[in-house]
């Protein structure tokens, strides 16, 4: 039975001074790349260019393979941060050494480039990005002095941010005498301390009991509020150096840098959020409904994921973790063999600790080694998804690793797909294997979890373009005022959202780590719709393992393609409108699923 799993670092590194020697070695790589190459390019047969390429892939993979032990030592420990700052500061010296490559690569004569890509196919759609985003680059000496002081810029209010909130504990709003009551994590949190981490007091929030989730909400923004000075001065640089960049660069649009990296385009990114804000209809009409279920004249903000199981059951971390196999293991075995060897192999760390960060994530690591998964499990059914999601993430990242380092990494615009197509397989095998009764809640969260994976982060993109619209410093005040009306824009009349909720833009990490990374999850979320719905059309045990062949095959391709050219394999077009409609029609027909279930009860109910 496993209770706990905890991260294994060693397949990065086995020891601090087998970091040093390798720093040593990666240092001294990088300065002979440096005096062979530097200025030398040109020179260079293009049949001998893959070979040079290699070279620059093996010196970043050795820099990757550093920040990601030293980052998720920081997210284990966010006491770290001294060593996090020291290799920092030391790979970023060892990555000026080689900056020159991109630049001067972008420089040669268009002759030259095509015949280096040509005899380079393996990094051709790398060189090509190289070449569009060439347009927004500045000289050598300038990217030079911006890569030097990066890690006391915009990245430094990062990392403050991440420290801060870590450091944070909250009051237990469950009373001691209630403890009884309560799972295995909460009696011994109640055991061992009277104050719980962000990440716990927010999964109170999908409690039973509406006193306990309106204490916590209050909790939660009474704490939040001491520290609104500092968020929203973190947030305030956040827009000012996307700003500075911007007018350096001469990107059109604030986001215009996102939508570069992401391999898609302006017209595609508008049109989804326009088709998205178009049926926000959608949430109210759920939560209009869900209203009626919990016997509540209107909803508050801190209700709407309060559960509408007469009974809340925990799950364990072992049952957990035996539904999300089985789910990947009914697709495709080798899914779960991934995931299984992962659970044996230290890629998990599971659960909330001391000064450890919150939320969850899956760092693609380096292809020398493998994906890291965090978690912080509370026992909530709600965490299962979380889990089925990030080892969505592993897998598609295990998978890709084969392209090499440059190659590996998806845009943000397919990188959700595998986490999310995840949570659709856990769906799919609850949803058959439940009883009836069971049926309404899981829909329910399931809805949920689509309109906070798909609407709310559309919400939060239209608060970051109008934030950074704007190019005076904002008040705090001033952000409470555009993520209320955000938010109001998509819950309608169906929810109130109370004075506390105003300021919860406060800990959302994306506006200050990624912006405008935030549309990629509501992109990835209508992908999949579309690509799970071709799935389940697929009426052959054949058909359906070439749709599993075929889905297996783009993941592996991880970002050596364009994310049109991925898609194009099933049939899609990314650039069309109806694209993002037959994902949106998914979302309807769940929602009309959830509508005849509770009509079914409501009839038998009557008939009693």
């Amino acid at each position: 039975m496993i209770e706990t799993t905890e991260w294994d670092l060693k397949a990065l590194f086995r020891s601090e001074e087998q970091l040093e020697r390798f720093m040593l070695s990666l240092k001294r790589d990088a300065k002979q790349f440096a005096k062979k190459y530097e200025g030398k390019l040109s020179e260079i047969e293009p049949q001998g260019f893959c070979a040079v390429i290699k070279e620059y892939e093996d010196i970043l993979e050795g820099i990757g393979r550093v920040m990601t032990f030293v980052f998720l030592g920081f997210a284990k420990d966010t006491t770290q941060g001294d060593i996090y700052a020291k290799y920092e500061l030391q790979t970023t010296q060892i990555q000026n050494l080689v900056l020159f490559f991109e630049l001067e690569f972008c420089k040669l004569p268009q002759h030259k480039r095509q015949e280096c890509i040509e005899s380079s196919p393996q990094y051709s759609y790398f060189l090509q990005k190289l070449i569009e985003q060439d347009e927004f680059s500045l000289s050598l000496k300038e990217e030079r002095v911006l890569l030097a002081t990066s890690p006391v810029g915009v990245g430094a209010f990062s990392r403050l941010f991440d420290e801060h909130l870590s450091h944070l504990s909250f009051k237990n709003p469950i009373p001691n005498d209630k403890a009884n009551t309560k799972s295995p994590v909460q009696k011994k949190i109640k055991k061992q301390k009277a104050s719980l981490s962000e990440e716990e007091i927010l999964s109170l929030l999908h409690h039973s009991k509406r006193s306990v989730r309106k204490e916590a909400q209050k909790i939660f923004t009474k704490k939040l509020k001491k520290s609104r000075h500092l968020l929203s001065y973190i947030l305030n640089m956040v827009c000012k150096d996307l700003n500075i960049m911007q007018s350096l660069r001469g990107y059109k649009l604030p986001e215009s840098f996102r939508h570069l990296s992401n391999g898609a385009t302006q017209k595609s990114v508008d049109k989804l959020i326009d088709i998205v804000s178009s049926h926000y209809g959608l949430v109210g009409e759920y939560y209009t409904i869900k209203a009626k279920l919990l016997g509540i004249k209107r909803l508050k903000d801190y209700d709407r994921y309060a559960p509408l199981e007469s009974k809340q059951s925990d799950v364990s971390y072992n049952d957990a973790l035996k539904l999300v196999l089985k789910s990947f293991g009914d697709f495709s075995k080798e899914f779960k063999d991934i995931a299984s060897k992962a659970l044996k192999k230290g890629w998990v760390d599971s659960h909330p600790m001391a000064n450890k960060r919150g939320g969850a994530f899956s760092h693609g690591s380096v292809p020398s080694a493998h994906p890291y998964v965090l978690l912080n499990y509370t026992n909530s059914r709600r965490d299962v998804f979380t889990i089925a999601h990030e080892f969505g993430h592993m897998i598609h990242q295990e998978l890709s690793k084969t392209q090499g380092y440059l190659n590996m990494d998806t845009p943000l615009t397919t990188a959700e797909t595998a986490s999310v197509f995840a949570e659709m397989l856990l769906f799919d095998t609850l949803k058959n294997s439940l009883h009836k009764d069971e049926l309404i809640p899981l829909y329910a969260g399931k809805l949920e979890d689509i309109f906070s994976t798909l609407f709310r982060q559309v919400t939060m993109t239209h608060f970051e373009r109008r934030i950074h619209a704007l190019s005076d410093e904002l008040k705090a005040e001033d952000f409470d005022r555009i993520w209320r009306e955000e938010n109001e824009r998509m819950f309608g009349e169906s929810l109130e959202l109370s004075k506390n909720y105003e300021s919860w833009w406060c800990y959302i990490p994306h506006f200050v780590h990624s912006p405008f990374y935030c549309y990629a999850y509501s992109y990835g979320q209508l992908l999949v719709l579309a690509l799970f719905g071709l799935y389940k059309s697929q009426k052959t045990p054949r058909n359906k393992e070439k749709f599993i062949q075929k889905y297996t095959e783009f993941l592996s391709l991880g970002g050596s393609k364009s994310p049109k050219e991925l898609i194009s394999a099933f049939g899609l077009n990314l650039e069309s409108d109806k694209f993002w409609l037959i994902g949106m029609n998914e979302v309807q027909k769940m929602l009309t699923e959830f509508k005849e279930l509770v009509n079914a009860q409501d009839t038998l109910s009557a008939a009693v």
